[in-house]
């Protein structure tokens, strides 16, 4: 009945996706299998994409010649960029979504991909032959065979999903978890553990009083995701910030008692960064009031997503709970929060390219690892693509490091650090954020992602471009002068030292109350040069040229920061180095290098528990 595969990506949640179009479009012959064809790159939770940090990796993704970005800007209903008042590192895009339109224009897509078939079942087993796993089971009992595996299973590894004390097997409310396959890993040799994840209730918005809500419309003038000529937003759908008090919190105590995660029914970790509502007024007793965001669910519906009111508090807890907020007292709700609780696999048990280190050609993506967050798991998706092509094809893997990008950052982390909750990603992981800017990704991924054949020849003719325009303009400003007549009266609008003879343009881009957009306007033969280009893509060149001025001195600092730690990460270590045996290691060290086996002296110096000191001696040792 079936071939036998090049790739087969089990799941078509957003790791999935991204994996199967990767490794398709780099030439291998995929089979994408899934519980739910109508559910492809479902958006389980919230139906947003980016966010801090997150926002860089979408970008990169697309930078790359992946999907989420493209998909994202197709399906967008608001659009805002976050943290605009701090430095240009920190800049996120976050879009707000349709969540039916996202799932299918990303099922067309893949539809539409070739060297991509499609089967609807259940994996309960991975098929190996020694050390190479060869295949996967289906429920239905099918055998279907392959050169390399990709594992992006998400919530629903033994999923169960609590709400109060009812619990019941799921993956996502109204879908069957899977069976099988956490058992035929553990058999092989892999350690698995459980976490948790959870969501809020969906409000119907024919019932809530926005007028005791606060507004928050989108940006005046919405960007995008992809580099790609993706549609501009034209209108926009607003959210709303609401706000919990004391009645509400009293209504939720009401419930601890029947709390799953209060009880101990919910063994799983949760997540620090998006705790449920239950349990941030346990932990934070103190404070009277949280703040919640009602997002609306797509263009043409009445469903609200309540940012901010995960729980898993029995239904009639949540509901008294609900119409105690201002705005919400005649609320009626789709559907109730619930907590899921799930398996995953430790991923310090995955090499760089997301291959398992117990079984070649197996590669794991998305919260299998781990991980929490669409944008975490597209980003894992699209390097296990990527590399399982190119292993199956003899070809060198495909590594980001932490230098290169967010991605870099994310993978590094889960296989040095591994996890012990739901790992999300803030730009405070990213040692070098500077660099890793979410208006960059193009120029620092295109040409990478291209050599092996995945960013096509226009997106890096796009990319060229761009790099040529900044080029000109930033040579430009270097060279012409204004003189005080032109620019004064603008000067002193906005309080800034006044001019008494001519200076270069530049000297005026480096004061941080003056932006080029300004000065463009103001400044004749800067604005007749600057519009004699090509208009395309024009405001984020614009942009990222005076990002490139302004930041000159700390870009160039925080590169020669990078050339001295990569030194680190060129010294290679054996996979078979036998720590124990060097008694100068602390036991700690020793024991953790055992178990994750760096590739590298600059990962090992990454590792939680391993010393300066430590490194010094491995570095002695090898004779460095």
């Amino acid at each position: 009945m079936f071939e036998e595969y090049d790739i087969i990506v089990v799941g078509a949640g957003h790791a999935g996706s991204e994996a199967a179009a990767a490794a398709a479009k780099l030439g291998s012959k995929v089979l994408l299998i899934t519980m739910n064809m109508s559910n492809i790159a479902q958006m389980s939770c919230n139906p947003a994409i980016g966010g801090i940090a997150k926002g860089q990796i979408i970008r990169e993704i697309d930078a790359m010649g992946g999907y989420s970005g493209i998909v994202t800007d197709h399906t967008t209903i608001q659009f805002r960029m976050l943290n605009k008042s701090k430095g240009p590192a920190m800049w996120s895009p976050r879009a707000q979504n349709d969540r039916m339109l996202f799932s299918i224009k990303w099922r067309e897509i893949l539809e539409n991909t070739a060297n991509l078939d499609f089967w609807q079942d259940m994996v309960v087993a991975v098929l190996t032959d020694g050390d190479r796993v060869t295949g996967i089971k289906t429920g239905m009992g099918l055998e279907i065979k392959a050169k390399a595996v990709i594992l992006a299973n998400g919530t629903f590894l033994n999923g169960i999903i609590h709400i109060g004390k009812k619990q019941f097997g799921g993956g996502r409310i109204g879908e069957k978890a899977s069976k099988g396959l956490t058992e035929s890993l553990n058999a092989i040799g892999f350690e698995s553990a459980r976490m948790k994840t959870g969501t809020p209730v969906r409000v119907d918005g024919r019932t809530i009083d926005f007028s005791k809500l606060e507004e928050q419309k989108g940006d005046e003038n919405p960007q995008k995701f992809s580099f790609t000529d993706t549609p501009i937003l034209k209108k926009q759908r607003s959210c709303y910030i609401a706000y919990t008090n004391k009645k509400v919190h009293d209504a939720l105590r009401v419930g601890f008692a029947d709390s799953p995660m209060f009880s101990g029914r919910i063994e799983g970790i949760g997540p620090r960064y998006c705790p449920s509502v239950e349990d941030k007024i346990n932990r934070f007793a103190n404070k009277s009031s949280h703040q919640l965001f009602a997002e609306p669910e797509g263009w043409n519906t009445t469903e609200y997503y309540l940012s901010g009111f995960s729980s898993s508090l029995p239904d009639y807890v949540q509901f008294n709970a609900l119409r105690k907020i201002p705005g919400f007292e005649n609320a009626k709700i789709f559907r109730p929060g619930y907590a899921i609780e799930y398996d995953y696999f430790p991923p310090i048990q995955l090499n760089y390219t997301l291959e398992t280190k117990l079984i070649q050609n197996l590669y794991f993506a998305g919260q299998i690892n781990g991980t929490t967050g669409y944008e975490e798991a597209a980003a894992q998706g699209i390097i296990a693509g990527i590399n399982a092509h190119l292993k199956i094809n003899e070809k060198p893997e495909f590594i980001l490091t932490r230098s290169d990008a967010y991605i870099g950052v994310l993978i590094d982390d889960l296989i040095t650090k591994g996890v012990d909750e739901p790992y999300r990603m803030f730009t405070s992981r990213a040692e070098y954020r500077v660099l890793l800017r979410q208006d960059n990704a193009d120029i620092r991924l295109t040409a990478l992602s291209h050599k092996i054949g995945l960013a096509s020849d226009e997106r890096l003719d796009l990319v060229n471009h761009k790099i040529k325009l900044i080029e000109q303009i930033k040579s430009f400003v270097k060279k012409e002068s204004v003189s005080p007549e032109e620019i004064n009266t603008y000067l002193e609008k906005i309080n800034s030292k006044t001019l008494t003879q001519k200076v270069k343009i530049e000297s005026l881009i480096l004061r941080p109350e003056v932006t080029l957009n300004d000065l463009i306007n103001r400044i004749t033969s800067l604005n007749n040069f600057v519009h004699s280009l090509d208009k395309n893509h024009l405001p984020e060149i614009i942009e990222e040229t005076e990002i490139l001025l302004k930041y000159d001195n700390y870009i160039k600092k925080e590169k020669e920061v990078t050339q001295k730690m990569s030194k680190l990460d060129q010294i290679k270590l054996s996979d078979n180095f036998d720590y124990r045996s060097l008694k100068a290691l602390s036991w700690e060290a020793s024991e953790k290098l055992s178990k994750i086996k760096p590739r590298t002296i600059g990962q090992a110096s990454r590792i939680s528990g391993v010393s300066p000191a430590d490194i010094s001696i491995l570095i002695v040792y090898l004779g460095r």
